[in-house]
C-alpha cells in the first residue's frame, strides 16, 4: 500500500512539471540547441545564458509528451545556477539512470531523479533524455544552433 502511495506521488510530481513547466519560454539570446525525436515527434528548443562558467538563465520551448516536457522542466531546475561541468555531469548521470544504472549521485538531480522509472519503458527513454541531450549540445557546441534528430542517441 505504501509503495502505491509513493508511486502516485511520483506520478503527481511528473504531471505537475508537465502541466506547469518551469523555465518554459524563450530567451532572446544565448546558447541554443534545437532537437527533435523523430520516433514520437517531440521537439525542443533550449536556450541558456552563462555568467562566466555558471548557467545564469535557461528556458525551453517546443512540444512534447508528458515525459518529455516534465523532464525538460526538471532539467532546467537542476542545472540553473550550476557550472557547465556540473550540468554536463548531471546530463551523464541522468542518461545512465534512465538506462537502469544506479548511482548515489542521482539525488543531486532533484525532481529529475523521479524519472528513474522510465527504464521500465524503453520506448520513452528518448522522450526523457531529449532535453538533456539539448543541454549537452548547447554547451558542447558553444550554442551553435541547428535542428538535429535524436535518432543517434539511446
Amino acid at each position: 500500500m505504501a509503495l502505491s502511495k509513493l508511486d502516485n506521488l511520483y506520478r503527481q510530481v511528473i504531471l505537475d512539471h508537465s502541466s506547469h513547466p518551469h523555465h518554459h519560454g524563450e530567451l532572446l539570446d544565448g546558447m541554443t540547441a534545437n532537437l527533435n525525436n523523430p520516433t514520437c515527434g517531440d521537439v525542443i528548443k533550449l536556450t541558456l545564458k552563462l555568467d562566466g562558467d555558471i548557467i545564469s538563465d535557461i528556458a525551453f520551448d517546443g512540444s512534447g509528451c508528458t515525459i518529455s516536457t516534465a523532464s525538460a522542466s526538471m532539467m532546467t531546475d537542476a542545472v540553473i545556477g550550476k557550472t557547465v561541468e556540473e550540468a554536463l555531469g548531471f546530463a551523464d548521470i541522468f542518461s545512465e539512470m534512465v538506462q537502469g544504472q544506479e548511482d548515489d549521485k542521482q539525488e543531486a538531480l532533484g525532481d529529475a531523479a523521479l524519472l528513474s522509472g522510465v527504464v521500465k519503458f524503453p520506448q520513452r527513454i528518448k522522450c526523457a533524455t531529449l532535453s538533456w541531450h539539448a543541454l549537452q549540445k548547447a554547451l558542447e557546441n558553444d550554442g551553435n544552433s541547428k535542428v538535429s534528430n535524436l535518432s543517434g542517441h539511446k
